[in-house]
């Protein structure tokens, strides 16, 4: 990777001036992720914040050729574009080398994408796509997915007599991209910039697909002040609710391990969406919570030849 100095004067793929809102964590990661790219980038983005947001007719935040798709077919629409690229690049009607990503949000890619996803993934087409996981359908009114933790606050998961939030856990879509057997798979944070810069870097260079699911908090939805976005977002990975790993050709690898694991109540507790779980009616989630985390890190830990100290 690049010196912290050489990638901070490279071009703004994604400049200032969006209207995501203040605190935004998909910004700081899409940034992050960009700077990691040597060469030319063409983008395509599903639905969502992101798309709404930087775009805003007549004006764009994009630096770089960008594509809207629909919530399901950014994948299909991006990896069209590729197919394209290397049939003219073949004839000789393109000399340059250049990178192709998709965005999604997790509605776009959890839910309503991964069928496009899954079969740009099986065809083994050269492209990077990144999932901004916010962990709802925020751009809509913060309605659950399949991303959204136990015990969550959203206004299709209420909190009252009925339910306590979420009752089901998330979805584990980067298990299910390493099951495609693609040949590079990681999870991240904006709050690690180093990390998430190294496997974007990674993931630019693979040859054939790759995955990054990027944990990027929205504070309207999370309930955060947005001062605090890469702290909630650090928090998440040092309770191992959002482990940092990679998974190149099969192998896995640990690519951050906390000093000290912390117990969830303390990512819990800074969000208001998870307010609730500290009364004694619904105090048994926590605990439920924090079996399952303990029960995922330690199964990660085993794949990635770790043992625990």
């Amino acid at each position: 990777m690049p010196p912290l100095k050489e990638l901070a004067k490279r071009p703004e793929r994604l400049t200032s001036g969006h209207r995501l809102c203040a605190g935004c964590g998909a910004p700081i990661a899409i940034r992050l992720i960009l700077a990691a790219a040597d060469k030319p980038v063409v983008a395509a983005n599903a639905t969502g914040c992101l798309e709404v947001s930087t775009t805003i007719f007549p004006y764009t935040a994009w630096n770089i050729p960008w594509i809207h798709s629909a919530f399901e077919n950014a994948a299909a629409t991006i990896t069209g574009v590729e197919t394209m690229y290397r049939a003219k690049k073949k004839r000789g009607e393109i000399d340059e080398d250049i990178y192709f990503v998709a965005f999604g949000g997790d509605g776009g890619t959890y839910d309503i994408g991964l069928q496009s996803l899954s079969g740009a993934w099986e065809r083994g087409h050269r492209f990077v796509y990144v999932c901004y996981n916010n962990e709802a359908y925020m751009n809509t009114g913060i309605q659950r997915s399949s991303a959204t933790p136990l015990g969550a606050w959203t206004t299709t998961s209420p909190v009252g007599k009925v339910l306590p939030g979420k009752t089901q856990w998330r979805k584990n879509l980067t298990e299910i991209a390493v099951a495609h057997d693609i040949p590079y798979v990681a999870q991240s944070v904006p709050s690690n910039w180093r990390d998430l810069t190294l496997k974007a870097e990674k993931a630019f260079h693979t040859e054939g697909p790759a995955f990054l699911n990027v944990l990027a908090s929205c504070n309207r939805g999370w309930r955060h002040l947005p001062a605090d976005t890469l702290k909630v977002n650090q928090l998440a990975v040092d309770c191992c609710i959002w482990p940092l790993y990679e998974v190149e050709n099969g192998e896995y690898r640990l690519t951050y391990k906390p000093r000290e694991k912390k117990p969830v109540e303390e990512w819990l507790k800074v969000q208001g969406r998870f307010q609730h779980l500290f009364s004694p009616a619904y105090r048994y989630l926590i605990d439920e919570f924090q079996a399952y985390v303990d029960r995922e890190w330690e199964r990660l830990l085993e794949k990635c030849g770790e043992t625990k100290k």
